[in-house]
């Protein structure tokens, strides 16, 4: 991540590669990527396969609930084919194989989308021919998966790259859309935090020579392939904790069925394997349990969908809990450039000859800076634009860093502009005075975080300045509120930037974040993430710079821009396609929006399974023990069909559920409890209301089939 230490002459002798260079994407997803759609038929049926292959017992154990409802499936499977009349045993055994099939289901959509994303980079991967340089200069054609690293490999206009690496000679424009999706292309350079290459993407223009960083088999594109097909992730801690929950709950109610045959022989009933097995997979929580895997794929496929790589899961939920967010000043608080705000006169002197001079001495100025210096004059003044065409016998003077000026001279008047230590010793040069109120007006912008440039004149007057141009960062639109809404989520935003303590005090103020760090330095980043952490909080940085790997390693969610360096996107845990470093604030909504769905799915199956059990004990119990008939307050029809209403429901709640496991419980910014009052509220009021009007509703529908009703 370059630091804002570097001033406006130094800005202004950097080259504008292109107008569009690594523009942010935006947020919709890229032509020919995966949509958002949830229910795509085409989607569904294309899972089904997959839903059926992962019946397979290695793959069911790895969920204890499913696995439980897989087991029985297959015992009243088994039970049923030994008394092949009985309906209701061949009744539950199909809606438990359904039960398990739609969880299936669930997490083969989920998976679907990021193998249907996998599709669209395994296009990028083509078998390429390398030109590998040698000791001697000469080149030898050689294949891309014979490079190793360290090798350097030229590209020119129309070549693939062969393999990830850095740009150490030359500059050209590449064309990453195989990648981002974007179709504008890029520019990468050497010697800056530009340099990065991906392997598969496609030079455009000029010659660019590349050192290679990774072994063939383990490129970006690779790595980005087997994390969104699913086939690094592993299970979060939050997920794990939340499996070892519902495998116990699967105990104790495995353990309360197994003690229910003896009770009901005292009491004078009788109940078959087959009703334990439905009771049992009705008590356990069978909805978390299925869309579980499905929630967290998804969580990561929101992030892909965004042009975001999570290297883990992990990641993605430590975003849901980040309590700091560390965000760099330009290019994401404020956009990339200064602007000129304002024309700023000495005394005897007009605005209007300020802007006049300020015009003419920018217009062989092509820096953004020069650039909004001739627009304010046309804009705020009704100059017209002029062109150096226009200006006969004009010598036009370039900004240079040795001079740190530019202007013209024309007509026997001279015009400049520039850093204000130049253009005073200019004027000095030239035998004028510096106007005395000018030191004044320069500390005065200086003080209120703005860039000040003099404007100077030399005619038959003399020598003399103008006035001052005031060049200012210009805060994005709606940061101000964004950082509100951050406030109310309960993060604390620190704006990090290279400028000094009174510039970084004004945007702040300005922007409206909660802190910053001044003169920032590689190991004051690192500082301050150790301070926040050591206080039990969670940070979140971006960077794109070999100076940012450090500071992304340690941080607890780790930002790397696509367009930096090798360095930077290894050290962090996520990688944003578009280097948009404003995407940080959407990573933490989408990490909280993962938490949030798990927390609501889980608060609405332990609710469906409480209002499941007073749907069928009461039920099976009130002929035997009448006191019970109290509790059934729905009057099902018959024990049977309170069994089978119930499996069926269990199977159908999971179906319903899953477009919201996939596309995730809307996220508000609000306090804990009042997150957890409405958790409750709706999901938990909800997951006791639906079963008792599904289940009554099914056994209305299956009292009518004989034998059952």
């Amino acid at each position: 991540m370059t630091t804002d230490t570097k001033n406006h002459e130094d800005s202004m002798s950097t080259p504008t590669l292109a107008p569009h260079q690594d523009a942010p994407t935006g947020h919709k997803p890229a032509e020919g990527r995966v949509g958002t759609g949830l229910f795509d038929p085409k989607a569904l049926i294309k899972s089904l396969p997959d839903a059926f292959r992962k019946l397979d017992p290695r793959v069911m154990v790895k969920s204890p609930v499913m696995f439980v409802v897989w087991i029985g499936s297959v015992l009243t499977t088994v039970f049923s084919f030994k008394d092949p009349g009985d309906w209701f045993g061949w009744a539950i055994s199909a809606w438990l194989w359904l039960t398990v099939i739609f969880a299936n289901l669930a997490e083969a959509v989920a998976e679907g989308r990021g193998k249907a994303q996998a599709d669209t980079l395994r296009k990028a991967k083509t078998d390429t021919v390398a030109r590998r340089l040698l000791g001697d200069g000469s080149e030898e054609q050689v294949p891309g998966t014979a490079l190793t690293i360290g090798d350097l490999v030229v590209c020119e206009a129309g070549d693939i790259i062969p393999g990830d690496g850095d740009v150490i000679e030359g500059v050209a424009s590449v064309d990453e859309s195989a990648i981002t999706g974007e179709s504008a292309p890029v520019i990468r350079e050497s010697g800056g935090d530009r340099s990065a290459v991906t392997g598969g993407t496609k030079v455009l223009s000029d010659r660019i020579v590349i050192k290679i960083t990774t072994k063939p088999g383990e490129t970006f594109i690779d790595r980005m392939i087997n994390l969104v097909e699913g086939a690094a992730r592993q299970k979060t801690p939050n997920e794990i904790a939340l499996n070892i929950l519902l495998a116990s709950l699967t105990i104790v109610f495995l353990l309360a069925c197994a003690t229910l045959p003896p009770f009901a022989t005292y009491a004078g009933t009788h109940l078959t394997m087959v009703v334990l097995i439905a009771l049992l997979v009705c008590l356990i929580p069978t909805t978390i349990g299925a869309l579980l895997s499905a929630i967290g794929i998804a969580g990561m496929d929101r992030l892909v969908q965004r042009n975001v790589l999570a290297m883990s899961g992990r990641a993605v939920e430590a975003a849901g809990d980040v309590s700091t967010l560390l965000l760099d000043k330009t290019g994401t608080i404020t956009l990339g450039n200064r602007q000129a705000a304002e024309f700023v006169p000495v005394r005897g002197t007009t605005e209007a000859e300020v802007a006049d001079a300020a015009q003419l001495s920018s217009l062989a100025d092509e820096t953004p800076e020069g650039r909004s210096i001739v627009v304010l004059a046309k804009e705020k003044y009704g100059l017209r634009e002029r062109h150096q065409g226009e200006l006969a016998h004009a010598e036009w003077i370039a900004f240079t860093a040795q001079t740190r000026m530019s202007g013209v001279d024309v007509d026997g008047r001279k015009v400049r502009k520039g850093a204000t230590a130049s253009v005073i010793a200019w004027v000095k040069e030239q035998g004028g005075e510096v106007a005395e109120d000018a030191q004044e007006l320069t500390d005065r912008i200086s003080e209120a975080g703005g860039t000040p440039l003099l404007v100077a004149v030399e005619d038959s007057d003399g020598a003399r300045i103008l006035g001052v141009i005031h060049l200012k960062d210009v805060v994005k639109e709606g940061m101000r509120e964004r950082f509100e809404e951050l406030r109310r989520m309960g993060i604390k935003t620190v704006m990090i930037t290279g400028d000094n303590p009174l510039t970084a005090k004004a945007i702040a103020e300005e922007a409206g974040v909660d802190d910053f760090l001044a003169e920032a330095t590689p190991e004051d980043k690192m500082a301050l993430i150790k301070r926040e952490q050591a206080g039990g909080k969670l940070v979140a940085m971006t960077g794109d710079g070999t100076n940012d790997a450090p500071a992304l390693a340690q941080a607890d969610v780790g930002v790397a821009m696509n367009t930096g360096t090798s360095a930077a996107k290894e050290a962090g845990n996520m990688v944003d396609l578009d280097s948009n470093p404003t995407k940080l604030i959407e990573i933490v909504e989408i990490g909280k929006q993962l938490l949030i769905t798990r927390g609501a799915l889980t608060t609405f199956s332990i609710a469906n399974d409480v209002a499941k059990y007073f749907a069928i004990i009461p039920a099976l119990f009130a002929a035997v023990y009448p006191g019970l008939d109290k509790l059934n307050i729905m009057h099902l029809s018959s024990p049977d069909s309170a069994i089978l209403s119930a499996v069926i429901f269990n199977a159908l709640i999971i179906i319903a559920l899953v477009p919201l496991s996939l596309k995730g419980v809307r996220y508000r910014p609000m306090s804990a409890d009042r997150m957890l009052r409405r958790n409750l509220g709706v999901y938990g009021i909800g997951g006791l209301v639906a079963p008792f009007i599904g289940i009554k509703i099914i056994d209305v529908i299956i009292s009518f089939i004989p034998g059952i009703g």
